[in-house]
């Protein structure tokens, strides 16, 4: 039989009071209804259960709820200063030219005008080009779409910054 133990970071996850856990959820996704969901199903015994409460959180996501997660994300381009999560995620915005950097506002500025929230990309190894042409393609669909779009994007980010909080050591 095979024994699987708890890595060390989830394991300390798991035994945060309740509003520690709840201001690290809060730091991976802003809606408190996804929070609440990963709260409530305390503890896990694997990353992988972790996971997968998230994707189902994310799938329940109201488009209220999803508006309260977006707000949590800066603009592409422009990380939050002194935030290292935006800046680590957005990496590929930091070379970019200046050329890049002023389409990408006036593109980002466009799908919030159509969208009326911020272009949310799961933008981790992504260069900045990348970036660019996912908003120029995505500026297009009805708001149904890309609420769904947003859904999948925002479901990656999670994980992402998930996998950040339960393996750190």
């Amino acid at each position: 039989m095979t024994s699987y133990s708890t890595p060390p970071g989830l394991a300390r996850f798991n035994a945060l009071e309740e509003h520690a856990a709840h201001a690290a959820l809060h730091e991976a996704c802003a809606s408190t209804a996804w929070g609440k969901r990963l709260l409530a199903a305390r503890p896990y015994a694997t990353a992988d259960d972790l996971y997968a409460a998230s994707d189902a959180a994310t799938a329940e996501l109201t488009a209220e709820d999803l508006a309260e997660a977006m707000a949590g994300h800066p603009p592409i381009g422009r990380p939050k200063p002194g935030d290292p999560t935006s800046a680590r995620e957005q990496r590929g915005m930091a070379g970019a030219s200046e050329e890049l950097k002023a389409e990408m506002l006036e593109l980002n500025l466009a799908y919030q005008d159509r969208f009326g929230h911020v272009f949310l990309i799961c933008a981790t190894g992504r260069t900045g080009e990348q970036m660019r042409d996912a908003v120029k393609e995505r500026i297009g669909n009805s708001p149904e779409q890309e609420r769904e779009i947003v859904r999948v994007e925002l479901g990656k980010i999670n994980r992402i910054r998930l996998a950040r909080l339960v393996e750190e050591d």
